[in-house]
């Protein structure tokens, strides 16, 4: 398989060009809108973040010493699921599009 192959079939199916006119018809202003969704986009990576450190802080060794470091296959797959898992920027913009994020103008 040729390397474009590969980068597609590994593409996410939450990754698809959206239209910009409907992106601004969610709130009335393109720029908003983005706006609205990189801040949702924040807030999913923080809370994804702070999960993935708390399951691997499970794992983790309080000393530092070379020799004792060892590979834990329990903390590479859930390093490996995080990794599969859809971007924040794409989840936000899902969200937005099925109305599942809830936004007011001060």
């Amino acid at each position: 398989m040729s390397t474009n192959k590969r980068a597609l079939a590994a593409v996410n199916p939450l990754v698809e060009t959206k239209d910009v006119i409907a992106i601004k018809d969610k709130t009335g202003n393109l720029y908003e809108s983005i706006v609205v969704m990189s801040r949702r986009a924040n807030q999913i990576a923080v809370t994804m973040k702070e999960e993935l450190h708390k399951k691997l802080d499970e794992f983790s060794s309080h000393t530092d010493n070379l020799e004792e470091i060892h590979e834990n296959k329990e903390q590479i797959e859930i390093s490996r699921m995080y990794e599969r898992m859809a971007n924040p920027a794409l989840q936000a913009t899902a969200e937005f599009f099925d109305d599942k994020i809830y936004y007011s103008k001060k």
